[in-house]
């Protein structure tokens, strides 16, 4: 299980909203120094994720939960998104280069299978996500933000 904090946003008749923060891959971009990857993720569109999670105990906002997602669901969906294009490149390539005999059909069928495993994914993810083992789910539940105070004596202040 793969696992990760996040910030519920609102919780409504047994669905959570959460907002997960994007961590860079090596949690040192305060270095700012000799780090390629700090530099891509600032290129990166978003840097919080907001996903609707099942819950049946109600949650307020601010309220810190602990997702999990198994490893099988994550994994399968890499491979999914990666080998699906990578596949259909190799594959059309080869059959091109049979079919026509040229490298510069080979080029074109490569094209052709790369945008055609691109969207063979793109089409197949929305059907796999709706699986019950692919979703995210709550794991633990944090304290609510207003639950816990901190009161001070006055003869503490001196």
């Amino acid at each position: 299980m793969i696992k990760e904090w996040a910030t519920v946003i609102s919780w409504q008749n047994g669905e959570a909203v959460v907002s997960c923060d994007v961590k860079s891959s090596c949690s040192r971009c305060a270095s700012r120094v000799g780090c390629g990857s700090r530099v891509l993720n600032k290129l990166g569109p978003q840097t919080r994720h907001t996903l609707c999670v099942a819950s049946r105990e109600p949650l307020v906002a601010g309220q810190k939960v602990e997702l999990g997602i198994a490893e099988r669901s994550l994994l399968g969906s890499a491979l999914l998104v990666y080998m699906s294009p990578l596949a259909g490149l190799f594959i059309l390539a080869g059959l091109f280069q049979a079919l026509f005999g040229s490298d510069l059909a080979a080029c074109g069928g490569a094209l052709l299978g790369g945008v055609g495993g691109f969207l063979l994914a793109r089409g197949v993810s929305p059907r796999l996500s709706q699986r019950e083992g692919w979703q995210p789910v709550i794991l633990s539940v944090a304290l609510a933000p207003d639950v816990l105070s901190v009161v001070t004596s006055d003869a503490e202040k001196r």
